[in-house]
């Protein structure tokens, strides 16, 4: 029965040996990485300085105890000598303790430190996050990006919290104690010395197996914040619930939950595995040493205290050994978290501030586009050859059909995307020497696609503008007609919303973001489809509203309703990514081109009949 179970956990391991060598990443610990992570530790020297000294001080006193055990055995007890014995416990105690009292200073230091490196990563990695662009997490998995923000951070705060404080720890550990056993006797030093290689094989091949389940399982628990993220939110929740999916949704969840149990399963086993052998090995040196030492003892050449001592060294000398060989199985499962923030940090912000960009005051609002080209991928072109002009103040309409890139023009004119040819400029100054800060305080945008914080209607319209007063929010929102609205609600302005603004119709959301935009007071406003989610009376209102508003501001305006187009003082045709057309509408209808035939697909426009 013991063999047949001895022989499948043998199998077992021989077969999760074998598979760590498919396909798995060497483990890599360049010196360029390890100077990399030891930058984080630069701001705080002075307190790793201490730790260093409190390291070394702790293992020396904890050489202490065996060594005057080897006096009490060999002087004390056979000269019964009671003020020695009481004088060498004495000694013995007191370093102990005061061993004890620098291992609690030093801990407390290596606490505040690690975590405030973590927090320096944290707020490292976030930053760089923000300035990404919209190509960025257009493409990528929000469930990845939060993933990797904190399940992967917070997994490598061991290696500055636990895993370099032992290294320094184990090293000066073993270091002493070696020098030790050579001093007291050379030859049961070399039997002692014997062991510690044969750890070295078993822990190269640990390492490579749980790197590649290390890095599985933040691929599975990246997977698995991205469907909590998309289901647990009230959008992703809603739908779940209109089309029944709950019992789908559940089963997808358990089974990306049971892969990360069986990995981390699995990675624990490889562990255990190790920790076998190291502890079989350990096993093997007291015993050698009581036998060698008894025939030394034998010979006359050491003391029953010298054999005592050896044997209670080598657990200061084997143990330092097993876990600086545990530690390097964890370097190797944190290079593989290490790799992924890295891999963020090391990505390159799109668009940002040239070296010599300009902060511009206010801007009177000409919009130049001269030549620009755009497209999201390489395969596919969304801009072609764009060129107009929008004078201070005009009011310019876009009009065309889904995906005529309408909306890829707004974005680029804020520097939301780059344009991959041409130059697009404000006042004749190229937006690429611009100050991204300057150039976006001077633009608002009102989107169809209205996003609100789930906080009070006040603090979501202060976004735009944090030092707004009372007065100003009043204001904005009577322009935006929806203070009546908000002064009806349970607690006025500092009604909660909901997440998503789940407490707000979609035309309420539509003038609170309206409102928002009003706040900011920009030099250009951009309307996507602002009003597209109003009803018929509260666009009529809004429209009336913002009409002064408009005066003296250069604004772009992307609709579906006729008298938004019609009142515009310039209307660009977009088709396949190209301006078609352009001028007033009395001019393009008398054209009776392209807007045209959309005026009367779209807006069901009839064209006056001449009598």
């Amino acid at each position: 029965m013991g063999m047949g179970s001895g022989s499948g956990m043998g199998m077992g391991m021989g077969r999760l040996m074998r598979n760590s060598e498919e396909d798995v990443p060497k483990v890599k610990i360049t010196k360029e990485l390890l100077f990399r992570i030891g930058r984080y530790y630069l701001p705080y020297w002075p307190r790793l300085i201490l730790m260093i000294l409190a390291i070394f001080v702790i293992s020396s006193l904890g050489l202490v105890g065996p060594l005057l055990t080897r006096n009490i055995i060999d002087k004390a007890l056979p000269e019964m000598n009671m003020s020695l014995l009481a004088y060498l416990t004495v000694i013995s105690f007191g370093a102990t303790v005061l061993g004890g009292l620098i291992s609690v200073g030093e801990n407390y230091l290596n606490i505040w430190v690690s975590k405030h490196i973590i927090f320096d990563i944290k707020n490292k990695m976030y930053n760089h996050l923000q300035y990404m662009s919209l190509r960025f997490f257009s493409i990528t998995k929000t469930g990845d990006i939060i993933s990797r923000l904190n399940n992967d951070v917070s997994g490598i705060e061991r290696v500055f919290s636990g895993t370099v404080i032992q290294i320094l720890q184990h090293t000066a550990t073993l270091v002493l104690t070696a020098t030790t056993l050579v001093l007291m006797n050379w030859k049961l030093a070399i039997l002692a010395l014997i062991i510690p290689p044969l750890f070295i094989y078993p822990t190269k091949r640990v390492g490579q197996t749980r790197w590649r389940l290390a890095t599985k399982t933040q691929e599975k628990l990246a997977e698995l914040n991205t469907i909590v993220h998309e289901t647990l939110n009230i959008s992703g929740a809603m739908l779940i619930k209109i089309c029944t999916r709950e019992k789908y949704e559940y089963k997808r969840f358990q089974g990306i939950n049971r892969d990360i149990i069986g990995l981390q399963i699995r990675e624990s086993i490889v562990g255990r595995w190790f920790r076998m052998v190291i502890s079989s090995f350990s096993q093997l040196g007291p015993n050698l040493i009581f036998f060698y030492g008894g025939y030394l003892f034998i010979q006359g050449e050491v003391t029953i205290g010298d054999i005592v001592a050896f044997a209670t060294l080598l657990n200061r000398l084997y143990g330092p050994v097993a876990h600086l060989s545990g530690i390097h199985i964890e370097i190797a499962r944190s290079m593989a978290l290490f790799e992924r923030i890295f891999e963020y940090l090391d990505m390159e912000h799109e668009i940002k501030d040239q070296p010599k960009a300009i902060a511009i005051p206010t801007i009177q609002g000409k919009i130049e586009f001269e030549n620009v080209h755009f497209s999201y991928t390489e395969d596919q072109t969304t801009l072609k050859n764009i060129n107009f002009t929008i004078e201070p103040g005009q009011v310019t309409a876009l009009v065309g059909l889904s995906g005529s890139g309408k909306t890829t023009i707004t974005y680029l004119i804020s520097r939301l995307y780059q344009p991959n040819g041409g130059d697009i400029k404000i006042d004749g100054i190229s937006i690429a020497d611009i100050t991204l800060e300057s150039l976006r305080s001077q633009i608002g945008i009102v989107t169809q696609d209205t996003y609100v914080f789930n906080a009070s209607v006040k603090e979501n319209l202060r976004y735009s503008k944090a030092e707004a007063t009372d007065e100003e929010l009043v204001k904005a929102c009577e322009i935006a007609n929806i203070h009546s609205f908000i002064t009806d609600l349970p607690e006025g302005y500092d009604t909660i919303v909901g997440e998503r603004g789940m407490r707000l119709s979609g035309g309420e959301k539509q003038r609170l973001s309206i409102a928002r935009a009003v706040l900011k007071d920009p030099r250009i406003l951009i309307f996507d489809e602002a009003t597209s989610s109003l009803d018929s009376m509260s666009e009529v209102l809004i429209q009336d509203a913002i009409e002064p508003l408009l005066e003296g501001r250069t604004s772009i305006v992307i609709a579906h309703r006729l008298s938004t187009i019609m009142a515009a003082d310039q209307i660009l045709v977009l088709e396949d990514g190209e301006i078609m057309e352009s001028g007033t509408h009395e001019q393009l209808v008398s054209h009776g081109g392209l807007y045209e035939s959309l005026c009367e697909k779209q807006f069901r426009y009839k064209k006056p009949s001449v009598s």
